[in-house]
């Protein structure tokens, strides 16, 4: 079966290109119908990789934050026309101890080959998950998203410590956002405090317990964990912020994604004997948590909503070229494209 594939070939260039779909395969044929754009797609498309990444990378069809309809399985599990989340990260191999999303061997769309920008996705079923019906469309094509903070905090749940009376989250982004309200309805006692420097984004954050301003924080603030959610350079100076005003033997999970290597304070991470956690991507149990949270707590779905920044319609290369375009210059929120292609 033929399909379109449109790949950036270049920063700020979408091409189509058409490849084979295997139709006697045991994949599932899914039609993409909504497609959100993370910070990561903008870095390709922008060009603010390295060349040398580039250059490998491309061409390549970004997204890998998606969901679509069932239009053939094989075996017929899935009913044609149903709604699943698809899973970009794509296990080669099963191992007891090390999670899927952590394999270097693993494959994760829109990164190492190519993402959900097609006409069609052919998909492995265990990389689907079905959506409940009534869901908003729009919130649900950023479930990957989610899911990334709903993994961070079941690793959090195994490294911290019982003592969780306040928790911070650095950041005011949207994984900031996601993260301290998955935090939140997680632990419903503790105390919440977001950390920032935009008020009119914080100001988003009505389930928190407190607000502050990361140029003026009262020295003596303190947190049992925090939750770094910065990225880029900034997060170097998130994290040392951090080792300042957290209780000895707290967890740190660390989020943001940086190109490049930052300093942290390692003196006082040893003098409050601290442990620092990385957590990145997430795998189909990730994806099902967050499928079932979203069922369990419909008021989450409803505080989703209100980070969705821009919805366009895409019907062309041009409508690409536009969505990346206002997803750059919008103030903040997710920029979903409605995949009409």
């Amino acid at each position: 079966m033929l399909n379109t594939v449109y790949r950036l070939v270049e920063p700020r260039r979408f091409e189509a290109n058409f490849t084979d779909i295997d139709i006697f395969s045991d994949n599932i044929l899914v039609r993409p119908t909504h497609l959100s754009i993370c910070n990561a797609d903008q870095r390709y498309y922008q060009g603010k990789r390295s060349k040398e990444v580039l250059k490998q990378k491309l061409p390549m069809a970004l997204i890998h934050e998606g969901i679509g309809k069932i239009q053939y399985d094989p075996r017929g599990e899935f009913g044609v026309g149903q709604y699943v989340v698809m899973i970009p990260n794509t296990p080669q191999e099963e191992d007891s101890i090390i999670a899927e999303n952590y394999l270097r061997s693993s494959k994760f769309r829109a990164s190492g080959f190519d993402g959900f920008m097609q006409d069609y996705v052919s998909m492995h079923r265990n990389r689907l998950v079905p959506l409940p019906e009534g869901i908003n469309l729009n919130v649900a094509a950023f479930t990957e998203l989610v899911s990334v903070s709903y993994h961070a905090i079941n690793r959090f749940q195994r490294f911290a410590h019982s003592r969780k009376n306040e928790i911070g989250v650095w950041g005011d982004g949207n994984l900031a956002f996601i993260t301290s309200l998955l935090i939140k309805k997680r632990y419903p006692d503790s105390k919440v405090y977001i950390f920032g420097k935009n008020d009119y984004k914080m100001k988003d954050f009505v389930f928190a317990d407190g607000l502050y301003d990361i140029t003026d924080l009262p020295k003596d603030l303190f947190v049992d964990h925090a939750f770094e959610c910065v990225g880029r350079e900034a997060s170097g100076d998130a994290i040392n912020q951090i080792i300042d005003h957290i209780n000895p033997e707290g967890a740190i999970s660390i989020l943001g994604v940086s190109e490049n290597p930052v300093p942290i304070n390692t003196r006082m991470v040893l003098e409050k004997g601290l442990q620092i956690f990385g957590s990145s991507r997430s795998g189909y149990d990730d994806f099902k948590g967050t499928i079932e949270l979203y069922k369990k707590n419909n008021e989450i779905v409803g505080y989703l909503e209100s980070i969705i920044g821009e919805i366009i319609e895409v019907k062309s290369i041009g409508d690409m070229n536009y969505a990346f375009d206002a997803d750059i210059r919008k103030p903040g929120g997710k920029t979903v494209m409605v995949w009409n292609k």
